[in-house]
């Protein structure tokens, strides 16, 4: 980018009061030198990852015992440990606030509304840690939950955690296999479900889909079903071992949670790749790895504390749930979302931040995109002057959509578009509050994160594309995956393409102001005529036109080569027409490049996605390509890859 301004630019007062410069501040004193610039403090975060972790710890008020050593064999990646003596709990750090502040403020679309306070919070888990301790569940036994994003997940979560067992969840509209493709691996001995939710305003009743998924998981002692509708007593009733959650915690009063301590490395999370290319893999994430990743990011890169209302739009099946939560080990409150964010309407979320005084707004880039193309201006109908972070992650945020930002939604708005993955539950590159945002680059790596570009070679490149890739060890990697006793798959899936390197699998870019550019998924890359391109690239000039809502980009073999397929998804009453056509290969080509036009352009009625909305580029390729696409289980909307089978456009 050459933009010769930023969009934004901190204040002399945000700067001092923001959590980071205390931060910087301590690392001078610890490190005996004097750190000026947010780069100076991450070169020192990498370099010295004793020092940097151990104060993270202290920083963040962390409850355990460190134990005196901070990290053994840091120089194997994976074999690297940290804290290998420390022991705490994670459920015992969410909840360290106690009183009569909102813990938890849930919205189901119009239909549902509740509160928490800290001491309802703590009675909640405290009722549910004495029902599964009664259950029988133990350290390292898990408990799986299909449900919404609603206060019993969250609790759920912390009554598992408090005695050691591990937490799995995703939402309530995942078909049946890809929900036993998951749970099915890691035979939970309690399972939890919503017998429905709300969506676009209606009940969606998910009892039958709940019925055939507890008679196919043998392992679970119980199933647990949270009422949402007013129905679970009687969904209960019609399943083996179910019971209604009100009913099971009925004999059990609220008294003081208890929390087992157990090593750094004592399993959390399971976590699932996106299973578009196969049964998913189950990725576990530890509880110390996890906690002081979380709020080392929260605290320091989001500036998230005590007093914040603290808000992402996310399901129970997605990374970012994990991430969220978290936000009570920082002491904030939490804002939880369940439904559609455009029902009634697109300013949902918007009217939830304003009523709510939410401090941090946490979304996806597409519905940024789609605020935008929606015409919708925030800035003008919503009182957003409590909102002093905007996050954006799921897909690459287009510099469109950057300047919309601060154009239609708020001026003086940290924009934080961040990205990581699920498989170390957190983020490589982030926002940084102390430094200016440029228009489409994620601010910085986050400190203790060797994150570096490399070509092919395995060579550094600046302002060039290349592999994302992390060189040293950091302690949210995974411990490894489930059912993997030789670590092959955990291996092959981060490790094969550079010995002893995280390679990430995005492609990537560094920027003249030492931010970083994500292009897209390296494997989604296309390479006509042997020059990579990322896909992002395309998207970021076909979406700007109010014609085209959505676009998908492959490469399709061709000829001995790969050409570039485009494929559009129109606004209503627009037709791709040869007018049409060559727009959109104009604005490619002086946007992007000539080597981006691409060679067929369709339209289609739909574009096949996720369950946590990413586009999927790998599945139609496939499609295309007349190769089986493993897993439809995984995708929000498989019928939609019918559409891409056998395109006459693409046979000639």
């Amino acid at each position: 980018m050459t933009d010769a301004a930023p969009l934004w630019t901190p204040s002399a007062e945000r700067i001092a009061a923001a959590r980071m410069t205390a931060f910087m501040e301590a690392a001078s004193l610890r490190a005996g030198k004097r750190f000026a610039t947010y780069g100076e403090l991450h070169n020192w975060s990498v370099e010295d990852r004793e020092a940097f972790w151990n104060l993270v710890w202290e920083f963040c008020g962390v409850i355990g015992e460190r134990g005196e050593q901070v990290l053994v064999d840091g120089d194997r990646m994976p074999g690297a440990t940290f804290f290998p003596q420390a022991r705490l709990n994670f459920a015992e750090n969410l909840l360290r606030r106690t009183g009569s502040a909102d813990a938890i403020v849930f919205k189901g679309e119009d239909k549902v509304e509740r509160r928490l306070s800290w001491d309802e919070l703590h009675a909640l888990v405290s009722r549910l840690q004495q029902l599964l301790r009664a259950l029988g569940v133990g350290p390292g036994d898990r408990v799986a939950a299909m449900i919404p994003n609603m206060p019993e997940a969250v609790a759920g979560m912390l009554a598992a955690a408090s005695l050691g067992a591990v937490w799995s969840s995703c939402s309530p509209d995942f078909g049946v296999q890809g929900v036993l493709d998951r749970f099915g691996q890691i035979e939970p001995v309690v399972f939890i479900a919503s017998h429905g939710y709300f969506y676009n305003g209606k009940e969606i009743d998910v009892s039958a889909k709940v019925a055939e998924v507890a008679a196919k998981l043998p392992s679970a002692r119980k199933v647990l079903i949270v009422d949402y509708l007013g129905k679970a007593g009687e969904v209960a009733s019609g399943i083996e071992k179910a019971e209604a959650l009100a009913a099971a915690l009925a004999p059990f009063g609220a008294r003081p949670v208890t929390f087992e301590r157990l090593p750094f490395s004592h399993p959390l999370y399971i976590l699932y790749s996106s299973g578009t290319t196969g049964i998913p893999k189950c990725i576990v994430h530890s509880a110390g790895g996890t906690l002081l990743q979380h709020v080392k990011e929260l605290c320091l890169h989001a500036d998230v504390g005590e007093g914040d209302r603290f808000f992402y739009f996310t399901t129970c099946g997605w990374m970012m749930w994990n991430w969220l939560v978290s936000g009570l080990a920082v002491g904030a409150t939490l804002l939880l979302y369940d439904g559609s964010p455009f029902y009634p309407g697109g300013n949902v979320l918007f009217d939830f931040a304003d009523r709510e005084r939410m401090t941090y707004f946490g979304t996806s880039a597409k519905f940024i995109d789609s605020v935008r193309k929606a015409g919708l201006r925030p800035i003008e109908s919503h009182d957003l002057s409590s909102v002093r972070t905007l996050s954006s992650t799921g897909s690459p945020l287009s510099p469109e959509c950057f300047a919309f930002v601060y154009d239609g939604i708020k001026k003086d708005v940290h924009l934080a578009s961040i990205s990581g993955g699920t498989d170390i539950v957190s983020c490589f590159v982030l926002g940084v509050p102390i430094e200016p945002v440029w228009i489409g680059e994620i601010q910085a790596a986050g400190l203790g994160m060797a994150v570096d570009v490399w070509d092919d070679d395995g060579r550094p490149v600046r302002q060039q594309k290349g592999e994302l890739v992390c060189t040293r060890a950091f302690p949210s990697m995974p411990i490894g995956f489930w059912n993997d006793p030789d670590r092959a798959k955990y291996h092959a899936a981060y490790f094969e393409r550079f010995d002893n390197v995280w390679c990430h699998g995005d492609f990537a870019e560094w920027t003249e102001h030492g931010g970083i550019i994500i292009h897209g998924r390296s494997d989604a890359t296309l390479n006509p005529g042997g020059v990579r391109i990322g896909t992002a690239e395309i998207y970021n000039q076909v979406e700007q036109m109010p014609e085209i809502l959505e676009a998908l980009c492959i490469g399709q073999d061709w000829e001995g080569d790969v050409r570039v397929v485009l494929f559009v998804r129109l606004a209503e009453g627009v037709r791709l027409d040869e007018a049409l056509e060559k727009a959109i290969k104009a604005k490619i080509r002086s946007g992007a490049s000539p080597r981006h036009v691409p060679a067929r352009i369709v339209a289609v009625a739909d574009i096949p996605r996720t369950k946590s909305g990413k586009i999927t580029e790998i599945a139609v390729r496939d499609i295309v390509h007349g190769r089986a696409v493993k897993n439809k289980e995984a995708l929000a909307n498989p019928e939609a890859l019918e559409l891409f089978r056998d395109l006459p456009a693409l046979k000639r």
